[in-house]
């Protein structure tokens, strides 16, 4: 908030709005409810809530039995990215994100059924998809006394080396719904929410609004305590 032009009230005000939702505001939206004339004041404000909402999740790494999964995020592409075309990976109009979940198996004792109970999570976008690039995030996202699971991916080939024991399993129905269900959900929620609220993300700017996602979805139980958390986060992650 040091050497903005906002005054504070208009900060608190902008944290109020983004902390009452779980669906979030676009900046767009932020400057009708609190009436502000430009634009792009606004709109670096808001980034940078959300970049102290990553600041703060980054404290902070995933442990136990871990979940891991890629998916593919739909983002507004440069004119380079255009003129360059391709499907898949690296595909123009794409962005690579790792998402990492903790969850803990249950056991029903009077059925035997076995579930799991997801507790955090992370979003990386990632620059691309080889091992090192996975095996940086690994190293900053996970404890390494984790228990990983991931598909045969030849991207994860290290990960084994940076945590206590890595699980694969190939690719198929049974994987997604079962040892990998909680990332495929928070996957799926987040491209709902991103596409149902935001116009046009740019690639550059896609890990800004996976930050304030995962933030949320990190603290999905804070309730009214969560303006509280965020006005903590803003003084102390900028």
């Amino acid at each position: 908030m040091q050497s903005s032009n906002l005054p504070f009230l208009v900060w608190y005000k902008t944290m109020f709005l983004l902390s009452t939702t779980k669906k979030g505001f676009s900046s767009k939206e932020i400057q009708k409810q609190l009436g502000l004339k430009r634009y792009e004041p606004v709109w670096a404000m808001v980034h940078k809530l959300r970049k102290a909402m990553g600041n703060r999740d980054a404290r902070y790494t995933l442990e136990g039995m871990i979940e891991m999964d890629e998916g593919y995020f739909t983002v507004e592409s440069s004119e380079v990215e255009k003129s360059k075309g391709g499907r898949g990976r690296g595909a123009a109009g794409k962005s690579n994100v790792a998402v990492m979940a903790e969850s803990t198996p249950l056991e029903d004792t009077e059925t035997g059924k076995q579930s799991r109970q997801c507790r955090y999570f992370k979003a990386k976008v990632l620059t691309d998809h080889k091992a090192d690039q996975i095996n940086q995030t690994v190293q900053e996202s996970l404890d390494e006394k984790s228990i990983v699971f991931t598909d045969k991916s030849t991207s994860y080939v290290d990960i084994a080396d940076y945590v206590e024991l890595h699980i694969t399993e190939k690719s198929s129905k049974d994987t997604t719904k079962d040892t990998l269900r909680w990332v495929h959900i928070t996957i799926s929620n987040a491209k709902r929410n991103l596409l149902g609220n935001y116009h046009k993300i740019k690639g550059k700017y896609l890990q800004l609004y996976l930050n304030e996602f995962v933030y949320k979805l990190n603290r999905r139980y804070f309730e009214d305590k969560l303006f509280d958390r965020l006005v903590i986060a803003n003084i102390t992650g900028l």
